[in-house]
């Protein structure tokens, strides 16, 4: 099973992995920044019940199981207030990448840049990967400059790399190697 990273980000942040009774509250933090993350993630349309982030959750537990992956919960104050995710971790060239987001109300507060860093020290530490990468829409300012305060290289930009609902974004791509 994928080692958990220590919960303890800082004070009033913490990081555990989502279950199952986790649902409705994660539905929750999503509907209520819905306009907000559809400008950027392509999952919003398919998440329009607490039995639809269940389903993805209990995913994500099996994928944790075989350690392929980890869902993990964003916790402020003992309320659950966005998500980071470990994506299909590649053992053979000791690589993943991570994704990421986070209630809209608690931007600028360095919540998910040392929750980045939390998880990135402990891909690198615990799991002993080599590579970690971070992609991001060109235009989203804010999440890019996540990997750029944590020391990532921006490879470059993969053109037209994601359909958003009606349309192509191109996706800066971010490396960071555990020789960094």
């Amino acid at each position: 099973m994928l080692a958990i990273p220590d919960p303890h980000v800082r004070g009033g942040v913490e990081l555990r992995p989502l279950e199952s009774c986790d649902a409705e509250a994660l539905f929750l933090a999503i509907d209520a920044n819905r306009a907000y993350l559809r400008r950027w993630l392509p999952w919003l349309d398919q998440t329009r019940s607490p039995s639809d982030v269940r389903a993805f959750i209990e995913q994500n537990v099996d994928a944790r199981r075989d350690d392929r992956a980890l869902q993990l919960g964003i916790c402020v104050d003992g309320g659950l207030r966005g998500a980071i995710g470990i994506h299909l971790v590649d053992w053979n060239n000791r690589s993943t990448s991570i994704g990421y987001w986070l209630d809209a109300s608690l931007r600028g507060q360095g919540i998910m840049t040392a929750c980045c860093s939390h998880v990135v020290a402990h891909l690198f530490d615990k799991l002993d990967l080599h590579r970690i990468v971070i992609r991001c829409a060109v235009e989203n300012h804010r999440s890019r400059a996540i990997p750029e305060r944590l020391g990532f290289v921006q490879e470059g930009v993969l053109r037209d790399a994601e359909w958003l609902y009606d349309h192509f974004v191109n996706l800066a791509t971010y490396s960071r190697l555990r020789t960094d």
